[in-house]
């Protein structure tokens, strides 16, 4: 059991060591993750990616299972699905539901997506600035600009909001994040993809739910009382100071302490 430690060095040999023992191939099988590993093609892994991190709270079986049972209404090609499916198509999916995710939210999702890899080859363009691709940026203003684009088309439906989150509204936005870790890092591990290459993993926010966030108030990682944007970025702040190149690999430490072992 770990207790409180005297310096940042031993915090991080703690928290390398946990790095090690949950960023293996293990790990894939029970995790959301497992649906984009599912497919090889770059923009099928990401609209995968983007509706199991979407769909990414409650249990983690549950989540699996309704991951999987939507992209089988896209015929198990959410990518070919997106740009050829016609109107009769959208009727498959009147009836599909996670928790408050429900049919309204996923048509719009459809149509989103669909609009946007018509005029896209990949969905990391939504995350860059509007104008210089190849610098250096907040991902904070990353996040904002896809949440503005993912809700371009009109008449959105207001509830959809809710399902994409964005610093704009203080949300601490753990799905996205995740999601962007997926996409952005990479190692020799195999768990993440690292098939977007113009975001940096040091550009990365640690995603923060109620289990990271348990066990970082444990490691006294976070100090703020509050669950929102800028406790995420406290929690990366102090993270960068483990590892400034690769931050968010922690996430799989904190996790793992907190969802696995019970920390």
């Amino acid at each position: 059991m770990y207790k409180a430690k005297k310096s940042i060095l031993e915090l991080k040999e703690f928290l390398d060591t946990k790095v090690d023992q949950f960023n293996t191939s293990n790990f894939i099988e029970l995790d959301p993750i497992s649906i984009p590993h599912q497919f090889k093609k770059l923009q099928d892994v990401e609209i995968a990616g983007f509706f199991a991190a979407t769909l990414a709270w409650g249990q983690r079986v549950t989540v699996i299972n309704k991951s999987k049972e939507l992209l089988e209404l896209m015929d198990g090609s959410p990518h070919d699905f997106l740009l050829h499916h016609t109107e009769s198509d959208k009727k498959r999916f009147e009836k599909f539901k996670h928790r408050t995710f429900n049919a309204t939210d996923t048509l719009y999702f459809i149509e989103s997506l669909s609009r946007y890899y018509k005029i896209n080859r990949s969905l990391e363009d939504a995350f860059l600035p509007a104008t210089d691709k190849t610098a250096a940026f907040p991902i904070e203003q990353g996040l904002r600009r896809f949440h503005d684009i993912f809700f371009s088309l009109p008449d959105y439906p207001k509830r959809t909001l809710k399902h994409v989150s964005t610093p704009a509204r203080k949300s601490a936005c753990k799905r996205i994040n995740m999601y962007l870790r997926w996409m952005v890092r990479q190692d020799d591990k195999g768990v993440d993809f690292g098939i977007w290459k113009r975001i940096s993993p040091a550009q990365l926010v640690c995603p923060c739910d109620v289990h990271v966030e348990r066990v970082a108030r444990k490691l006294k990682l976070i100090r703020s009382s509050q669950l929102n944007w800028q406790t995420a970025l406290e929690l990366t702040s102090n993270l960068r100071l483990l590892d400034p190149q690769d931050p968010v690999k922690y996430d799989f430490a904190l996790f793992g302490l907190g969802i696995i072992e019970h920390f």
